[in-house]
């Protein structure tokens, strides 16, 4: 096992206290904000100069999530007006901006009414009923443009968002028609422009290149606009995966960050880069626990069916993978004794495509023992179906702890429970 898929003592502490306190069979989340808080300050601390970090609030938007990051991060990332609120109710005010297509009018005003940052201008539409709305509140709004550049195929991704026919952001062959329509908007000002083009991405060598990309575009979109000195941003978007498949395989951050300052000190006239990162900042601080209800064997496979399911934590059927599983047995050494075999970890739903993680090796597991699923802290609960076939929704837990020696005691943790 790697650090990923450990338990810390702490949140096994923390699920089995909410286990003795329930009456029912378990299936809730756990989130560990001291850890993600020290990730997000370890992301934050390898940023070159001239490199900044935004939290894609759309990975987990739970309050505790956002006043955890919100006093590391130098901003925040939205795309829709709940997102808004969400943002807005932050213990730690922070700049915001927001992107995302088919952005309505009611947001765009209450986002200028709320003090956004900068709207990410998706269309050539979109710039119309921006600068009507800016009209309307006598106000000059930022904006970037967001870039659908043309891409070598090298640069695919498992998610395309960008060198490929999708929804999000101006194709480059629209850009100049785009600069000019937001330099003749009298209430709009054009500050840069944002590209987010993989998602999932685990390669550290593809992202450098990706960024090279689109530095090397920068003077070239730049010399479009009417005034180029004005424009000074460049949002790369984030993009950055997790590797569920082999947890202790990780993306190397830090490399992307020192190939990333070495290729600004390079530059004659360096844009400020901004990243938005969601999954990547959030995912390790959470934990999916679910006891198991039963256990069956169907033509020759292995059913552990679970408290749960997908309706509650989507992510594996969303990413298409098997998800790492911890095995919590109520009797270790009973478990110990038991036979190692391949066992399939499903829920509670009428559906065969309710699957967690397939043929996972586990030894002697029994009802009653627990799977705690780990990495998963962003696109889980907050994806999911909750709602079908009426199952009660899970408990979210965020644990606080704290402790001044390596080793944590066990009960120096607190827990705030939220339905």
């Amino acid at each position: 096992m790697d650090k990923y898929t450990l338990l810390p003592e702490h949140v096994r502490s923390a699920i089995a206290q909410h286990r003795k306190q329930s009456r029912d069979p378990i299936a809730a989340f756990f989130y560990d904000l001291p850890a993600l808080a020290a990730h997000g300050r370890s992301m934050k601390a390898a940023l070159p100069p001239g490199v900044e970090l935004f939290y894609a609030i759309k990975a987990n938007s739970e309050a505790a999530i956002i006043d955890t990051l919100a006093p590391i991060v130098d901003g925040l990332e939205l795309s829709s007006g709940g997102e808004i609120e969400r943002a807005c109710n932050s213990v730690t005010p922070r700049p915001w901006v927001m992107s995302g297509p088919g952005k309505l009018d009611s947001d765009m005003r209450c986002a200028m009414q709320q003090g956004i940052e900068a709207f990410h201008i998706e269309s050539l539409s979109e710039i119309d009923r921006l600068q009507r709305v800016a009209a309307e509140l006598n106000r000059i709004q930022p904006v970037l443009l967001r870039i659908n550049p043309v891409l070598p195929a090298a640069f695919s991704s498992r998610l395309k968002m960008a060198g490929a026919a999708t929804p999000f952001g101006i194709d480059e062959a629209q850009l100049s028609a785009a600069v000019s329509a937001v330099d003749n908007a009298p209430n709009l000002s054009l500050r840069g422009f944002h590209s987010h083009a993989m998602s999932h991405q685990i390669e550290l060598r593809r992202h450098q290149q990706l960024l090279a990309f689109y530095l090397e575009r920068w003077p070239q979109w730049r010399a479009l606009a009417r005034d180029p000195e004005q424009l000074t941003q460049l949002n790369v978007g984030g993009g950055i995966g997790v590797n569920y498949l082999q947890p202790s395989q990780q993306f190397d951050w830090h490399g992307l960050c020192q190939a990333l300052g070495e290729h600004l000190s390079a530059m004659q006239a360096p844009p400020l880069v901004r990243f938005e990162i969601g999954r990547y900042l959030s995912a390790f601080c959470g934990y999916y626990a679910i006891e198991v209800l039963d256990t069956k064997v169907s033509h020759g496979e292995g059913f552990l069916v679970c408290r749960g399911g997908t309706h509650q934590f989507r992510l594996p059927v969303a990413q298409g993978h098997d998800h790492p599983v911890i095995h919590l047995p109520e009797d270790s050494c009973r478990a110990s004794r038991g036979e190692n075999r391949s066992w399939t970890v499903v829920g509670q739903l009428c559906t065969p495509k309710d699957v967690l993680s397939r043929r996972q090796m586990m030894r002697g597991v029994a009802v009653g023992d627990l799977l705690v699923l780990p990495l998963a802290g962003a696109y889980g609960y907050n994806i999911s179906h909750a709602d079908f076939l009426c199952h009660p929704r899970p408990e979210q837990h965020f644990i606080e702890h704290s402790s001044t020696a390596a080793s944590a005691s066990a009960d120096t943790h607190t827990i705030c429970a939220q339905v």
